[in-house]
């Protein structure tokens, strides 16, 4: 008789990690890297998706955890008045900023939850309670008013009107946001590409700021490379990416 197991569904390989580190009640600042592993690894074996968008993310993540799991297998060097840093170091910074946000979430849908609770009762007031105003007798209330008194209500009022600026706010600039177009980034990158032939990738994104200029010139870049226009290699895991220049017509072949 075959064994179906059902696996519970996460989010993505951060949450999943996170599972695993909460499930184990280990110290996230200290993790177990050899039991985190096996068991992530035994997960993504029994994964059953044929979405490889999905797929490729949690074997990008497992790739990431052998490596570093390898790097504190190694011997460590004897190294005088410089602290090794940990392999496990910026995992740590990347589960933590998930786990923010994870939790965030629940805040937000929770509020959400609340405000859905919210009823909200027409207006009954009666229209003579509604239309009634007090008569005022102007000249008893300005009996006692000098232009002192005049001087000293306006100077308040200019004062309130001081305070409510920060001193240290009002002196930035206005923020504008930077629009990026995927199609006018694809011209730029092949116009960068043509004048340079190759370069790197980081030679790029120094033209730029900000996370969306990122993004953009990367889907450009890929775009580029599937016209045949650009070609890309990448020596080992994480070295920075070396994108060359395609002559029109001879797709695969670098011009000389």
């Amino acid at each position: 008789m075959e064994l179906n197991v059902k696996l519970e569904v996460f989010d993505g390989p951060l949450d999943l990690l996170l599972h695993l580190i909460e499930k184990n009640q280990v110290d996230i600042f200290d993790i177990p890297i050899v039991l985190i592993t096996e068991q992530y690894l035994d997960y993504v074996s029994r994964m059953d998706t044929k979405d490889m968008d999905v797929m490729s993310e949690f074997l990008v993540m497992a790739a990431t955890l052998v490596r570093i799991k390898s790097k504190m297998l190694l011997p460590k060097e004897e190294v005088e008045e410089e602290e090794e840093e940990d392999p496990r170091q910026e995992l740590v910074e990347r589960l933590l900023e998930y786990k923010m946000y994870k939790y965030a979430s629940f805040e937000l849908k929770d509020r959400q939850y609340d405000a859905a609770k919210i009823v909200f009762k027409k207006p009954t007031i009666p229209e003579e309670v509604k239309n009634f105003k007090e008569d005022v007798n102007y000249d008893e209330l300005l009996s006692d008013v000098t232009l002192s008194k005049l001087q000293a209500i306006f100077d308040s009022v200019m004062q309130k009107q001081v305070d409510k600026i920060d001193p240290i706010r009002s002196k930035f600039g206005e923020i504008e946001k930077e629009e990026i177009n995927i199609e006018d980034q694809m011209l730029f990158v092949e116009e960068f590409a043509m004048l340079h032939r190759t370069f790197r990738f980081r030679e790029i994104l120094e033209k730029g700021t900000g996370k969306d200029y990122v993004i953009v010139t990367f889907l450009s870049v890929l775009e580029l490379m599937k016209t045949g226009k650009l070609k890309i290699e990448q020596e080992h895991l994480f070295d920075d990416i070396k994108i060359t220049y395609q002559t029109p017509g001879k797709e695969g072949e670098e011009e000389l």
